[in-house]
């Protein structure tokens, strides 16, 4: 739907990253303007593993600010 309607755009989204490298909470830090998009950066980041933060070479929850670029062809 979205690429019908020509939507693009980027979306900053706010990641809190377990210590187990799961992403336990994603939230739009700023949208796109666009809901389908919003919902498909989340959506996205949700299926996501990361690498764990560290401090002092320990594992730590953090939380990160990642652009999702959508951009028609």
């Amino acid at each position: 739907m979205s690429t019908r309607l020509g939507e693009q755009g980027k979306v900053i989204v706010k990641v809190v990253v377990g210590a187990d490298g799961l992403p336990k909470q994603v939230d739009i830090h700023k949208s796109s303007g666009f809901d389908r998009l919003d919902a498909a950066a989340k959506e996205a980041m949700l299926r996501c593993r990361f690498s764990p933060g560290k401090v002092g070479g320990v594992a730590k929850q953090m939380s990160y600010d990642a652009p999702v670029n959508f951009v028609l062809n």
